[in-house]
């Protein structure tokens, strides 16, 4: 038998492993990342609370030994809003894929960013809705197959990074499961800022996606994404048309703004201690 590692020990339900991703899923990789960022801040389990809503990636709550909720679809930062609202002092995670994320529930990321509300959300973004069948999703490339795009698709791609960013959050960064540590570490600093935080984890679905889309195995697919992305301090360094086609990685925005809770309590104590 095995031995466990520390880290799978201090933070995931032992009974709930081995997980049920489909055999070379990336999601398991961001989980990972997740909890070594927690595991390297050192926070109290006890103060740590992860939502998701409906999806693959909405699997990671069922793994990871904390306070946890799985909701329903789309809805996760509404729950979580109200968890954090309730509980100021807990460190609330969304998880969430990106058609959880950006389509049904994407009314949801755009308020709880404008908001700057101190809550992370972590994207697992795998082109597909993965756990029903390979629709497409906001994020399916142009042109590419989903189930429910048996032609191609003809929508345009979310930029998940981009829409954070126009809606308000103070920390967007988008990393991939092949650059696992830069990730890890794009997930430390959005638990630390106090606002809004989005990371994008660009994953790999080769069971729907990949297959449909004849992108390879798992590792063809790991392969592509080391081959096509570019992070952001090296692409500021190279012409237009080394750029062409690359997927940028990196720090978006990392700032400081008032943040939701603590702006809400001013108006409370207003009116409760008469400041």
């Amino acid at each position: 038998m095995a031995v466990a590692s520390k880290l799978l020990e201090n933070n995931f339900r032992m009974n709930r492993l081995p997980h049920i991703w489909c055999p070379g899923c990336g999601h398991g990789i961001i989980m990972r990342g997740i909890a070594e960022a927690i595991e390297n801040l050192g926070y109290d389990k006890q103060k740590v609370c992860i939502i998701s809503g409906i999806g693959c990636s909405s699997r990671a709550p069922g793994y990871m030994d904390f306070n946890t909720l799985h909701t329903t679809h789309g809805r996760a930062l509404a729950f979580a809003t109200g968890v954090k609202l309730a509980n100021p002092d807990l460190k609330v995670i969304v998880v969430s894929g990106d058609g959880d994320a950006t389509a049904i529930g994407g009314n949801h990321l755009i308020h709880a960013a404008r908001r700057n509300i101190d809550i992370t959300t972590i994207v697992f973004n795998n082109n597909i809705y993965g756990m029903t069948g390979g629709q497409y999703s906001p994020t399916t490339p142009h042109n590419d197959l989903g189930t429910t795009a048996p032609y191609g698709n003809v929508d345009n791609v979310f930029d998940i990074c981009r829409l954070a960013e126009g809606a308000g959050a103070t920390y967007v960064a988008r990393g991939t499961v092949y650059h696992a540590k830069q990730l890890e570490k794009n997930i430390e600093s959005a638990l630390e800022n106090k606002g809004f935080s989005l990371v994008e984890g660009v994953s790999i679905c080769p069971t729907y996606y990949g297959r449909k889309n004849r992108k390879g195995d798992a590792a063809e697919m790991m392969i592509n994404l080391k081959e096509t992305t570019l992070d952001k301090k090296v692409a500021a360094k190279l012409p237009a048309e080394k750029k062409e086609g690359k997927l940028i990685i990196g720090e978006f925005v990392n700032k400081a703004q008032p943040e939701f809770c603590e702006e809400y309590h001013k108006i409370v104590d207003k009116f409760t201690k008469g400041d």
